[in-house]
């Protein structure tokens, strides 16, 4: 009894102090350092033993929680929510490894429906041709030699961003009537290569041999290649779902996020899709005009890469920033959240690093980058290169 009531005197000290704690991890940590130990082998003989035993512990955690207090910003107490190393801990786990995919066959074909070894169905009721798939790639390296392609060598997450309806049961006929309007819409415009809707039911668009209409002005790149245009080099993934501006959390229900995991483990496995080439887009959209970044923010901050079994490519740097010079204005961090203003920053460190090797200045390196984008989009429209369909 004289335990508990000198357990029960610190408890509202403990909590009031733990409230003042921003980072979620930091917190828990706290919270498990002054936690009061288990039951001991053998009793305490003398009272102020027990008392000791449950005062000790919190007050060894005073500096811990005097350094986790001053660590915070002014900012960060007043705002947990912005704070960008609470989302950092709070809601990004750590990388999955990219290794290559567990091998996915095909299992029965039929002019409905295609089903997989590793338990996808796609409903092929849907599905239409486009123009063949074909595209040039460009060197990371300006001194090295474009290269070609007609397979898809990554993948683009989108939201269709179409009406949502409640998810219950009771709108289960609005839901379908939604659904169906939306797949036929998609269809005529040939705007993705799978849908994957509110029920968690792929459906196949464009045909893989043929590019969609869905990347419009894009950048990405993996280690050895630059791509541009995204429409002819990569998939396209769509979810029905919708995105607010700075969204953090995926609007996915979990059928969603289990069909999404099978489809994009079959099409890695069979188109040989890095992981790194898995990416949203929000990542990956440009407008040439001004040379920014975000012209479309979908997924920009909230897809649950690690939930499909992928590893966290928000924490990857934009190559439209690094290698071609392209800016974030200074709404995007609203609009895009804070994964991608991360991303954003990560980025332009790496852009004045590469100027102060150069001998540049940030100004004057980001001209030469942007130059390079310019001749190379211009590129594709030459009777050599790819045939680029936009948005």
């Amino acid at each position: 009894m004289e335990s508990e009531s000198v357990e029960a005197c610190f408890r509202p000290w403990i909590n009031k102090f733990a409230d003042h704690i921003a980072d979620d991890l930091v917190r828990l940590r706290f919270l498990q350092a002054v936690a009061p130990p288990g039951a001991a082998p053998t009793p305490v003989r003398k009272r102020w033993g027990r008392a000791l035993r449950f005062a000790l512990p919190p007050l060894v955690a005073l500096p811990f929680l005097s350094f986790v207090l001053l660590r915070a910003t002014p900012d960060a107490r007043r705002n947990p929510a912005s704070s960008p190393a609470r989302y950092s801990v709070a809601h990004v786990p750590p990388p999955v490894a990219a290794g290559a995919p567990a091998p996915v066959w095909q299992v029965e074909h039929g002019r409905d429906a295609d089903s997989y070894s590793n338990g996808l169905r796609i409903d092929n009721r849907f599905a239409t041709s486009n123009h063949t798939r074909s595209y040039r790639t460009f060197p990371i390296d300006p001194k090295g030699s474009p290269g070609h392609g007609s397979q898809p060598v990554g993948i683009v997450f989108h939201t269709t961003e179409s009406r949502q309806a409640a998810f219950v049961e009771k709108q289960n006929r609005v839901l379908q009537r939604i659904g169906q309007s939306m797949l036929e819409y998609v269809r005529q415009e040939r705007a993705y290569n799978f849908v994957i809707d509110r029920f968690g039911r792929v459906f196949r668009i464009v045909v893989e041999s043929d590019a969609a209409n869905h990347a419009g002005h894009s950048v990405w790149s993996d280690e050895r290649w630059l791509y541009l245009n995204l429409n002819e080099s990569f998939l396209a993934v769509s979810v029905e779902a919708e995105t607010e501006p700075g969204q953090l959390e995926p609007r996915m229900s979990p059928a969603q996020i289990r069909a999404a995991a099978m489809l994009t483990e079959m099409l890695r496995s069979r188109y040989g899709i890095s992981a790194g080439n898995c990416v949203t887009h929000g990542q990956v959209s440009v407008n040439p005009s001004n040379l920014r970044i975000g012209y479309h923010t979908d997924w920009a901050s909230s897809f649950p890469f690690i939930g499909i079994g992928l590893p966290d490519n928000y924490s990857r740097p934009l190559p439209a920033l690094v290698l071609l010079g392209f800016e974030a204005d200074r709404s995007f961090d609203q609009v895009a959240g804070a994964r991608m203003a991360a991303a954003v920053d990560l980025s332009e460190q790496q852009l004045h690093d590469r100027a102060l090797a150069a001998g540049l200045s940030i100004r004057a390196y980001r001209k030469t980058l942007q130059n390079r984008y310019r001749a190379l989009a211009a590129s594709l429209h030459s009777p050599s290169g790819a045939n680029i369909a936009d948005e």
